[in-house]
């Protein structure tokens, strides 16, 4: 458990918008030393003023978690100013849609580098330099925080290659916690799996960088794109309140946290038809006119 924060340090990726301004809000409540990471300079640098005016010691970052070389000077960075962070929140994240075979590799390179990469970035980064301390110190605590998805424990379509990348954000926290548990008792691991939220993650293709990126807009992307707007600006739980519970848990010592714990009926549907082998559940069984104007728009492209 990591309960006593004051004067600590935390690492916050994607810190200049949604989860991740959040907790780096909720960490600097709590004295924390902030690292904060974004590939977005302005929204960054705002984060940064507000901060700093609260009285919080705060070593910025702009930088892509995709961007394997720029992570580790990073991390160098922070070893040499503060040692090893006590909390870890790979955290950055982009969002995309539409039917699996229509993505650009392009795309999956680029989904696949910021959601999945950019977390094994911070956990090769930071968890030696985290069992350093711990083996040094006894009394030492520390804590990582990974955020995937409720799409990572379900496969909603129109939507694989996020899918995908949430799901190996699981695996591989699930994994982590496994591996520490061998060699540490000092170091906990959770999963962050959010449902719809209001946050940036549906505007997150203005962040795409153009080399090499199809530019061409299919049909089922746009209107993935239009039912992620509406779900996620429509969403009643707050980027405010998921980073309170997330603080919460990691106190408790929590590996996973949800949003929205009503949306587990879903998950135990998918659990059990991989337990009796059945074929995978409609995600649209309680709104059928759902899947109607969804099949409808696509098959009419």
């Amino acid at each position: 458990m990591l309960d006593h924060l004051q004067g600590k340090t935390a690492v916050i990726t994607g810190a200049g918008s949604g989860f991740g301004l959040e907790f780096a809000r909720l960490a600097a409540l709590r004295g924390m030393r902030l690292v904060l990471l974004d590939v977005q300079v302005e929204p960054l640098a705002q984060v940064v003023t507000e901060l700093k005016q609260g009285g919080a010691e705060v070593l910025p970052f702009e930088l892509s978690v995709a961007d394997a070389p720029a992570m580790q000077a990073m991390a160098q960075a922070v070893q040499a100013q503060w040692g090893a962070p006590h909390l870890v929140f790979n955290n950055a994240g982009v969002g995309t849609s539409g039917l699996l075979w229509e993505g650009s590799l392009a795309d999956w390179n680029w989904v696949l580098g910021v959601n999945l990469m950019g977390v094994v970035h911070g956990v090769h980064c930071f968890v030696p330099m985290m069992l350093a301390a711990a083996r040094s110190d006894p009394n030492w605590r520390g804590h990582v925080v990974n955020t995937a998805s409720m799409a990572g424990l379900l496969n909603p379509p129109n939507m694989g290659i996020y899918n995908v990348s949430k799901h190996a954000v699981v695996s591989l926290s699930e994994s982590l916690h496994h591996d520490l548990s061998l060699v540490t008792e000092q170091i906990g691991v959770s999963v962050l799996c959010p449902y719809f939220v209001p946050t940036g993650i549906s505007s997150s293709g203005r962040l795409k960088p153009q080399a090499g990126l199809d530019e061409t807009i299919t049909t089922s992307q746009r209107v993935g794109q239009a039912m992620m707007n509406k779900a996620v600006q429509s969403g009643r739980v707050t980027a405010a309140q998921v980073a309170e519970r997330t603080f919460e848990a990691v106190a408790q010592g929590e590996f996973y946290i949800y949003s929205h714990p009503q949306a587990l009926a879903s998950v135990r549907t998918r659990m059990e038809d991989i337990l009796e082998a059945r074929t995978p559940s409609d995600p649209f069984a309680d709104k059928p006119q759902v899947r109607q104007m969804l099949s409808e728009q696509l098959r009419s492209a």
